[in-house]
């Protein structure tokens, strides 16, 4: 039975080739909505992600990173007063309106880090020598994909709220979604947006611990104290999490782009299924012969499953392709496209699962029909 699938394959490839095909293209559809949304979503907990920081502290009730609010100043004291607690930064989040020097005017978000070199805010983004520069009065970063935006080159000046600024690098991986990032020291991000505190306090305080074990017992400790709290204490894995789903669930381009992406699977497999239909419908004569010739139904079954996953499988090697393909230019542009293992697994199942059932639709008909009339 194995080898009559294979061989019908091998005679009527020209039958069955729309079939891969369409897998491939249904294949590539589905993994690239998925990569693009997880990579969307994904962008809005970059502040996070991209620090090394275990913890976070801010404002109560924050639903999202770029979200939050001022944290009193004191919150520091209370950080350093813990002794499982090994470093402690602050960060700030402001904004701002940037003029270059050819005109023309951009919203911008000021990320104020600390520049010392085992600062942990946004180090996974900015080595410590980039570091080191940005300590300058006025010195800023921005992520090369923003270079073209923002109308800047390496070394110009521009300003920020009317405050004079120098580009002294680019960093790669901290590109918005929608504004751009502008990362600067603390003290020159205070003075860019002069609505951050200037008494100590921060959008977020960061810290880690000497000894894991300990990260929790810490932050419940830190969140029971005071009524009403004044921060609230996340785990940095819990607050990207967070703003991830915020974005994927509360806003508006959110829930438009899964609305795209499950249009997107839909019409894939509808395509897959109805061409491999149409494949396997084309051979129900040559299935009725070996009927009329006493060959069970359940034994035609197995040969069309057969068929069904080697021309599942010959689409999703295809897909295989060209998606790392199109992930490969996406990184080159510098498109949020986060192409995960689970990502390729989860397109493939379906598609796999619609071929088989397209192709079991196809030949059910094989069961009650005389296969006399079927050859004629």
């Amino acid at each position: 039975m194995i080898s009559i699938a294979r061989k019908t394959l091998l005679h009527d490839w020209r039958r069955f080739l729309p079939a891969a095909v369409a897998v491939a293209f249904s294949g590539v559809l589905m993994t690239v909505q998925g990569a693009l949304l997880l990579g969307i979503v994904s962008a809005n907990a970059l502040y996070v992600t991209q620090s090394s920081a275990d913890y976070w502290v801010g404002f109560p009730g924050t639903q999202s990173v770029e979200l939050g609010r001022t944290v009193p100043a004191d919150t520091a004291a209370e950080l350093y007063a813990e002794a499982g607690v090994s470093h402690t930064e602050p960060l700030l989040i402001g904004s701002g309106d940037w003029r270059a020097a050819q005109g023309g005017g951009v919203s911008v978000t000021i990320i104020g880090i600390e520049s010392a070199a085992d600062a942990k805010g946004l180090d996974r983004v900015i080595p410590r020598a980039l570091r080191n520069l940005l300590s300058a009065p006025g010195a800023i970063a921005i992520d090369a994909a923003d270079a073209g935006k923002l109308s800047v080159k390496l070394g110009d000046r521009a300003e920020i709220n009317g405050r004079a600024v120098e580009l002294i690098g680019f960093i790669d991986g901290l590109r918005g979604l929608g504004g751009v990032n502008v990362v600067a020291s603390l003290q020159t991000a205070r003075t860019l947006d002069t609505a951050l505190p200037a008494d100590g306090g921060a959008t977020y305080f960061l810290y880690n611990v000497k000894r894991a074990g300990e990260g929790e017992s810490i932050a419940r400790r830190l969140n029971n104290r005071g009524s009403p709290p004044r921060y609230e204490v996340w785990r940095a894995g819990m607050l990207a999490d967070m703003s991830t789903l915020y974005m994927l669930l509360d806003s508006g381009a959110g829930i438009a782009f899964v609305f795209a992406t499950l249009i997107a699977m839909l019409i894939g497999a509808v395509i897959t299924s109805q061409t491999l239909m149409a494949a396997v419908a084309g051979t129900i004569p040559q299935y009725a012969t070996l009927r009329a010739l006493g060959v069970p139904f359940p034994r035609l079954r197995k040969i069309v499953v057969e068929q069904a996953a080697w021309v599942g499988l010959a689409g999703l090697v295809a897909s295989l392709v060209i998606s790392l393909t199109i992930a490969l230019l996406a990184a080159i542009y510098r498109v949020p496209f986060d192409l995960r293992i689970s990502v390729i697994a989860g397109a493939s199942g379906v598609v796999l699962l619609v071929a088989m059932v397209a192709c079991m639709l196809a030949i059910h008909r094989l069961r009650d029909a005389d296969p006399a009339s079927l050859l004629r």
